[in-house]
């Protein structure tokens, strides 16, 4: 269907008509991106703020992944894992020496990682911990999101995400966001894990207190429960570091990633671990048709090398600061909060200020696309690529809203 023919809201009608009512996105049809800009089907252009939730890290269509994806595409794109394929080994290769962990079994999204964690955890704590088998006990923190599987939901407190959608499973509890004193005096004999994202994403971009990961990390020690950090958001340089848990140096013993693993380009995803916990994983016990196929993993390849060797993660830490430090000098009336790691900025609005949406739809009309999360927060999340003019002119345009709209 040829764009130029159609008009945004045509196309709108269209999705209207025949989609599922399961999203609420703003009346943007996008149709072209490259690097931080995006252009509409009727030719405007805008500078993405939100990056795909972090899927495209390395801006829109970075021509070395594109061209991964290209060559990859021309040669072979899927073989399961029923026979081998020569891309798999060396994209395994490259996310271990990114990662540090010794395993890695890949999947498709993100929440397909979550999925393979909760069960490695589970029958770590079996096989290996010595848990009675279905007494199996994962941790979980409040404002959690990782995903919208039944499993995953089932650990989840907010309620939109439930509704109707019972029954739970069951094996997991919630504790405080950040309150590492909770979460030890909620470990039983039969915990295996913690799940926990170092930034909550979906939640506000929430940060926990300076020490948190790292008293967390000790408690897991020192009671023999697996430390599983979600990182398919905070992860791969988002925050100014390449994984967010290095901020405070805690290591978990697991971890997931996805989005920027393919730079936006393809649904990629990993969980990662050591010997011990991904050794309970036998022939026939977990896997995917697409998980680990040649076009993924070629992607994935290219993917790193770009947020390796093209100082991403560092421009990530300047450029963060120079937004978060811009943002807070605006001082608008309708200010709660600004909370600001690396390139991952949650603009909290004071309730009286009529909620987040308004503001993010003023900020289309002006080029620059933002998303709101429960109700009062505006996500600033740019491509990793972004440069200090693109930083001075997202700022000016949210300078012109606030004076605008209060």
């Amino acid at each position: 269907m040829p764009s130029q023919t159609f008009s945004a809201q045509d196309f709108i009608a269209l999705e209207e008509r025949y989609g599922a009512h399961n999203y609420h996105p703003l009346d943007v049809v996008l149709t072209k991106g490259q690097g931080v800009w995006v252009w509409d089907v009727e030719g405007r252009k805008y500078l993405d703020c939100l990056a795909a939730y972090s899927a495209v890290n390395q801006g829109h269509n970075h021509p070395r992944i594109v061209a991964a994806m290209v060559e990859q595409a021309q040669r072979i794109a899927l073989t399961s894992r029923a026979f081998r394929n020569d891309q798999l080994g060396p994209f395994v290769k490259a996310v271990s020496e990114l990662t540090g962990f010794s395993r890695v079994l890949p999947m498709n999204s993100g929440a397909e990682a979550v999925e393979t964690s909760l069960k490695a955890a589970r029958k770590w704590g079996e096989k290996v911990k010595g848990v009675p088998a279905g007494q199996q006990e994962i941790i979980a923190f409040e404002h959690n999101f990782s995903g919208r599987t039944i499993a995953i939901i089932s650990f989840s407190d907010e309620a939109q995400y439930r509704d109707g959608f019972g029954p739970f499973t069951p094996g997991f509890k919630l504790v405080p966001y950040g309150d590492a004193e909770a979460l030890e005096r909620a470990i039983t004999p039969n915990t295996v894990a913690i799940l926990m994202e170092p930034v909550q994403g979906e939640g506000g971009i929430i940060i926990p207190p300076a020490g948190t990961l790292k008293k967390i990390r000790e408690i897991c020690t020192k009671h023999r429960v697996l430390m599983i950090l979600d990182e398919i958001q905070s992860g791969l340089g988002r925050t100014g570091k390449m994984f967010a848990w290095e901020h405070e140096g805690a290591r978990p013993d697991a971890m997931t990633l996805g989005k920027a693993l393919s730079g936006g380009m393809y649904p990629v995803s990993v969980f990662v671990a050591d010997d011990e916990v991904m050794g309970v994983f036998h022939p026939g016990d977990h896997g995917s048709t697409f998980g680990g196929n040649p076009i993924g993993a070629a992607v994935g390849q290219a993917a790193i090398k770009v947020l390796r060797e093209e100082g991403l993660v560092e421009n990530a830490a300047v450029q963060g600061k120079r937004l978060g430090d811009g943002i807070k000098a605006i001082g608008a009336a309708s200010f709660q909060e600004v909370r600001q790691i690396g390139l991952w900025i949650g603009l909290e609005l004071k309730p009286l200020a009529g909620g987040a949406r308004r503001y993010c739809e003023a900020l289309k009309d002006e080029g620059m696309l933002c998303k709101e999360t429960h109700e009062h927060t505006i996500r600033v999340a740019p491509p990793l690529c972004i440069t200090a003019n693109e930083v001075d002119w997202a700022l000016d345009k949210l300078q012109k809203v606030f004076a605008r709209l209060g």
